[in-house]
């Protein structure tokens, strides 16, 4: 397994101003990890200077970056939005290739949960496709992937992943597949891991709490698309049937990276040590 761990694990210190991500690099390092995927956001903007200060820290460390996360929205319809949308991502695609790496992941569209209807994404679907399409044409010459992750609520069932990927029909737009996000959706974990395993790029490990609707936990956690309720859990500590996704991806032929996502309540660092080290034991043990 090539198990490393996202710059996302511990953005509440990089926030906090407690941590920079030259100091995450370290500590990711340190941890073992064979990659790092880098989330821009928040505090951390990264221009053509600081991606290649990154990718020669990171080189120095001996960390390969396998992942670069951006956000974006291209669920608009007014068309001078749309297309300054697909520039500004298209700019991202240099990050990522001066960090290094070989794959970049764009989100694609937010929509909030009563919002995200079959009718309104089969509306979106073909702008959708369009802009990932163009994102994908112009990555390709650096010899790079795109990939959707199944989030946002608008596109995080599998079905709606796949509906896309088909769509965009570009052979190097795949899917980062975030293990815990389809339960936002009401999808079984489990399920969605065997439903989009074939078209994951990247896989995110990050697990869940999960309570019924009528069982409102209080502060810490969210909702669901039907109205239950999630709160971020230590890999291997919640609810998630973590045996059986890993033993789904171990079986698959997935050759390609994983990382952990931790976005507990938990102490971030701690969090996503056990995460970490959780996951290399139920790996080892599938």
């Amino acid at each position: 397994m090539k198990l490393g761990i996202s710059s996302y694990s511990l953005s509440r210190l990089v926030l906090e101003g407690k941590m920079t991500i030259f100091d995450v690099l370290d500590w990711v390092s340190a941890q073992g990890a064979q990659h790092v995927e880098i989330v821009a956001g928040g505090p951390l903007t990264i221009d053509a200077a600081m991606a290649e200060e990154i990718r020669k820290y990171a080189q120095d460390l001996g960390l390969s970056i396998s992942n670069y996360l951006i956000g974006a929205d291209f669920a608009t319809d007014d068309e001078d939005l749309f297309e300054a949308e697909v520039h500004r991502v298209i700019g991202e695609v240099d990050i990522a290739n001066r960090l290094g790496a070989n794959q970049m992941r764009h989100d694609v569209a937010w929509r909030p949960a009563e919002e995200a209807t079959v009718a309104a994404f089969d509306r979106d679907l073909p702008r959708l496709a369009d802009a990932c399409a163009r994102i994908a044409d112009y990555a390709a010459q650096h010899g790079m992937k795109t990939s959707v992750e199944n989030h946002g609520y608008h596109v995080q069932g599998s079905e709606r992943v796949q509906r896309l990927i088909a769509a965009v029909n570009r052979s190097n737009f795949r899917t980062t597949l975030d293990i815990g996000n389809f339960m936002c959706a009401d999808e079984d974990s489990v399920v969605g891991v065997k439903r989009n395993i074939g078209w994951a790029a990247m896989i995110h490990l990050k697990d869940f709490y999960l309570r019924p609707s009528y069982r409102n936990p209080g502060a810490g956690w969210f909702t669901t698309t039907s109205g239950n309720y999630l709160r971020g859990a230590i890999v291997g500590q919640g609810d998630i049937d973590m045996r059986e996704v890993l033993r789904v991806i171990k079986t698959s032929g997935y050759e390609g990276p994983i990382s952990i996502e931790f976005e507990g309540l938990e102490d971030c660092l701690s969090g996503t040590e056990s995460a970490f080290r959780n996951a290399l034991s139920i790996w080892n043990e599938v």
